[in-house]
C-alpha cells in the first residue's frame, strides 16, 4: 500500500518497454500485442484457427529466422537463464545508493555508531557462512576451518564481514562500488599482517569483475546488499557465472512486508535513527518466495532461509522462524547444468513443430506461405 504509486509508474515504464519493443519491429504494435503473448496452446490454435494474424504482422514467418528472436526473447523457454550471455551494458549498482554510503564511509568501524546493527551481525552471519560451508568439505584445520577456500564479499563496504572470514583462514575478496569505502577497509586491514595476505580489496560492482572470474570462487557473500541493487536479476546471474559447481551463496536481506516498512523504515530510520534516513528503499526488499524463486530460476538451488530479528535495546540478533523483517538464505550451485541447444536450433525446432502442427488444415499451411 505504501509503494502503491510507485508501483503504478513501473508498470507503465513495463508497458511503455513492451509497446517500444514491439514497434522495433516495424509491425502494428496494438496488433503484435494480441499475438505476442499467446502461450504455446493458445499459439498453435490461432496459427490453425486464424493464421492471417500472424501472416499480416510477419511474426511468424517460417522461412526467416527473423520470427525469432521475438518469440525467443518474450517466451524465454529455449535459453536456460543462467546461461544468457552477460551484456556490459547493464548494471546492478544504483548511484543514489552510492552517495548514501559515500557519506558514511569514515563510520564502518564505529561499533556504537550507525553501523552497530552490522557489527552485531557478525554474530549470526559470520557461523551460518562457516557451518554451511564446512558442510561441503571432508576436512578442515583447526583453527582455520576456512582455509585452502576462496569467498568473494560483494558490497563488502569497510570490510565488517570480510575480515572474520580471512580470520577463518579464507582467501577473500572484497568488492564495493564506492572508493572510499575500500579506502576505509584497506586501512583497517592493514593492522593485522596475516589479514593483509588473505583479504584483497577492489573498487568495482560485481559485473565488472564477471569475466575475469568466471567460476573461481567457492563461496559469494552479499550481506544487506541485495535490497541496495538496482537489477536483481543481473546480480544473481552474475553471483551463479563466479561461483564454482557446488558453490555457496550467502544472502542477508530484508522481506517486503509492511512490518519491514513499519520497523525497517519508519521506526529504524525515521523515528529511532538506528540507521541514516534514506539507507533503504522499501520498494527494493525482496520477499524470501521471490528470491527463491529467482535463485532456482537461475542455476541455484536454495537450501536454507531463516528468519533474523534485531533487539534495538539490546544491540544483539538472534535467530528466527519468522521472516517477516530480516532472514537468510544459503543457495548452491549445481554442479550439473543441462546445456541448451543453441538459439538457431531451438528456433528450427519450434518451426518445424509449428508446422507440424498446422499440417493438419492445408488452408492454413497455404496462408503460411504467402
Amino acid at each position: 500500500m505504501w509503494g502503491g504509486s510507485k508501483l503504478s509508474s513501473s508498470g507503465s515504464r513495463f508497458l511503455g518497454g513492451l509497446r517500444s519493443g514491439f514497434q522495433s519491429t516495424q509491425v502494428d504494435s496494438s496488433r503484435l500485442t494480441t499475438s505476442a503473448v499467446y502461450p504455446k496452446n493458445q499459439l498453435s490454435w490461432i496459427l490453425q484457427i486464424k493464421p492471417w494474424v500472424f501472416s499480416e504482422n510477419r511474426i511468424m514467418w517460417f522461412k526467416s529466422y527473423s520470427i525469432t528472436f521475438a518469440c525467443l526473447n518474450w517466451m524465454k523457454s529455449y535459453r536456460l537463464p543462467w546461461t544468457r550471455p552477460y551484456s556490459t551494458s547493464r548494471t546492478t549498482v544504483d548511484r543514489n545508493e552510492v552517495k548514501t554510503f559515500l557519506a558514511l564511509a569514515h563510520r564502518w568501524w564505529d561499533e556504537q555508531g550507525v553501523y552497530a546493527p552490522l557489527h552485531s551481525m557478525n554474530d549470526l552471519r559470520v557461523p551460518f557462512i562457516r557451518d554451511n560451508l564446512l558442510r561441503t568439505v571432508a576436512t578442515h584445520q583447526p583453527g582455520k576451518p576456512l582455509s585452502g577456500m576462496k569467498i568473494l564479499d560483494v558490497g563488502c563496504g569497510g570490510g565488517l564481514l570480510t575480515e572474520p572470514l580471512g580470520r577463518l583462514g579464507a582467501s577473500v575478496i572484497g568488492i564495493d562500488p564506492v572508493d572510499e569505502n575500500i579506502k576505509t577497509a584497506q586501512h583497517h586491514k592493514s593492522f593485522d599482517p596475516v589479514l593483509d595476505k588473505r583479504i584483497e580489496y577492489r573498487t568495482c560492482s560485481l559485473e565488472e569483475i564477471v569475466k575475469d572470474t568466471v567460476e573461481t570462487f567457492d563461496a559469494v557473500v552479499a550481506s544487506e546488499v541485495v535490497e541496495h541493487v538496482i537489477d536483481l536479476e543481473t546480480f544473481i546471474q552474475c553471483c551463479f557465472q563466479v561461483l564454482k559447481p557446488d558453490g555457496s551463496l550467502f544472502i542477508t536481506t530484508i522481506n517486503k512486508t509492511q512490518l519491514s516498512y513499519a520497523l525497517g523504515i519508519v521506526f529504524s530510520e525515521q523515528i529511532a535513527g538506528i540507521v541514516p534516513k534514506g539507507t533503504h528503499t522499501w520498494e527494493k526488499f525482496v520477499s524470501p518466495e521471490k528470491l527463491e524463486s529467482i535463485l532456482e530460476s537461475n542455476g541455484l538451488s536454495v537450501q536454507t532461509v531463516v528468519g533474523m530479528l534485531y533487539n534495538p535495546f539490546s544491540g544483539y540478533w538472534h535467530w528466527s522462524e519468522n521472516t517477516s523483517l530480516n532472514y537468510a538464505a544459503h543457495a548452491l550451485k549445481s554442479s550439473l547444468q543441462e546445456q541448451p541447444a543453441p538459439a538457431e536450433f531451438a528456433l528450427k525446432g519450434e518451426a518445424e513443430e509449428l508446422q507440424a502442427e498446422a499440417s493438419t488444415n492445408s488452408g492454413v499451411q497455404e496462408d503460411l506461405k504467402k
